[in-house]
């Protein structure tokens, strides 16, 4: 189990999904957060290279031993590339899901859509709320 960060450099969507851009390129993946309510992730189900994902649009599933879950996009994008590590090895994204646990690779087809998302200190503050009112 990996202990609980925010990394600075990411983007974060209220769904629970970072965004890591990389010039005109994008990694998603998902949050600290997400991975442990999930819990013990089983089975990644991601989207055909190619395809196109929406802002706030589920792009695949990921499943755990407590239920499935869909991957929403913090932004629109084509597919470029899979994590095959994940695809292979689910519970990556447990340990590492920053690094390792990336999930998809994407070219940004609207990069202004980064600016709806939430910087790390804002998702933590969001965290807090939502937990506080659960």
């Amino acid at each position: 189990m990996s202990e609980e960060t925010y990394p600075d450099d990411l983007r974060y969507h209220r769904e629970h999904d970072w965004v890591r851009v990389e010039g005109d390129e994008a990694v998603f993946g998902i949050t600290w957060y997400a991975q442990d309510q999930l819990g013990e992730v089983v089975y990644f189900d991601p989207p055909e290279v190619g395809a196109t994902t929406t802002a706030g649009e589920s792009y695949g599933e990921l499943e755990s031993v407590k239920a499935v879950s869909d991957i929403i996009a913090p932004a629109s994008a084509e597919v470029l590339a899979v994590n095959q590590g994940v695809v292979d090895t689910p519970e990556v994204v447990n340990s590492d899901p920053y690094g390792a646990g990336w999930l998809i690779r994407v070219r940004l087809s609207d990069p202004a859509e980064l600016d709806g998302l939430l910087d790390a200190a804002a998702y933590r503050e969001y965290l807090a709320g939502s937990q506080a009112e659960g």
